[in-house]
């Protein structure tokens, strides 16, 4: 998002978090769904959303267009939060979309964290990325625009069984291509946007063979002193880095793996 986009969304994640200090799971859930559902209106209505982000006309009108719209089909929370966004200014008529999508998100996110299950969220989802990004044939059939969400989310569904609820929405919002990514790189999205929802930054780990409980402990404290905030380990388990480990923490990358060594002495061999 462009300067202008990011004030606005801020605008309406302050008004979101406002709420979900005295709202319960179920109410947040709730307003989840009615933005869900209106991102999913303004992804069909380009002139609907064009007209909502049209600076020549003022934020009050816009919000008052997208309440007459909407009418009773929301309660009166999410059309709170709808005001205080569409009031806003916005860079492009795509960048509204993307920022009602993310609140529908993170009200997602704040009604698990209201829960006590965000941690566990987290971890789903990341597990979730690991199988599908493990298998071929299974990111192929998740990952084909061509077949509706409803039918692809009967699968994850499957799959997702004895998983949380709102895990099993979060990646039914990735099969739809949150933000415009692929499924992959969505989930990754959403498990950093959980993870910052904790006050957490996420490190991936990827090692030759698993790490001990121990050792990931004391990584992630390691990581935490050195970043001076708390860390969230996802460990990957490759065994063609051979040894060592490779980390990663937002643009930061750290690659001790053997794998990485032996190319480089290559690297040096070829020029030297």
């Amino acid at each position: 998002m462009r300067a202008a986009s990011r004030q606005s969304y801020a605008a309406g994640l302050e008004w979101l978090d406002g709420y979900a200090g005295d709202a319960s799971p179920e109410q947040l859930r709730a307003v989840a769904e009615e933005l869900l559902a209106t991102a999913g209106l303004l992804a069909r209505e380009v002139r609907l959303r064009r007209a909502l982000s049209d600076p020549a006309r003022a934020g009050a009108d816009r919000a008052a267009l997208l309440r007459g719209l909407l009418g009773d089909r929301v309660g009166e929370a999410t059309r709170e939060l709808l005001d205080t966004l569409v009031a806003g200014r916005w860079s492009a008529p795509s960048e509204l979309l993307d920022g009602c999508e993310q609140l529908g998100v993170q009200a997602l996110l704040a009604s698990s964290d209201r829960a006590g299950a965000l941690a566990e969220v987290e971890d789903e989802l990341f597990r979730f990325g690991q199988v599908v990004s493990g298998d071929r044939e299974l990111a192929s059939a998740v990952g084909d625009r061509g077949v509706p969400v409803e039918r692809r989310g009967g699968l994850t569904d499957q799959l997702l069984s004895g998983a949380t609820e709102i895990t099993a929405r979060l990646v039914r919002v990735a099969l739809g291509g949150f933000g415009g990514r692929s499924v992959a790189g969505a989930l990754t999205r959403l498990v950093e946007l959980a993870a910052e929802r904790r006050n957490r930054s996420v490190a991936y780990i990827t090692v030759a063979t698993p790490l001990s409980e121990v050792a990931e402990q004391r990584l992630g404290a390691a990581l935490s002193a050195r970043y001076r905030r708390d860390v969230s380990v996802k460990t990957t388990v490759d065994p063609r880095v051979l040894g060592g480990a490779r980390v990663q923490i937002g643009a930061d990358l750290y690659d001790g793996t053997v794998a990485h060594r032996l190319a480089q002495a290559r690297t040096a061999l070829a020029t030297g």
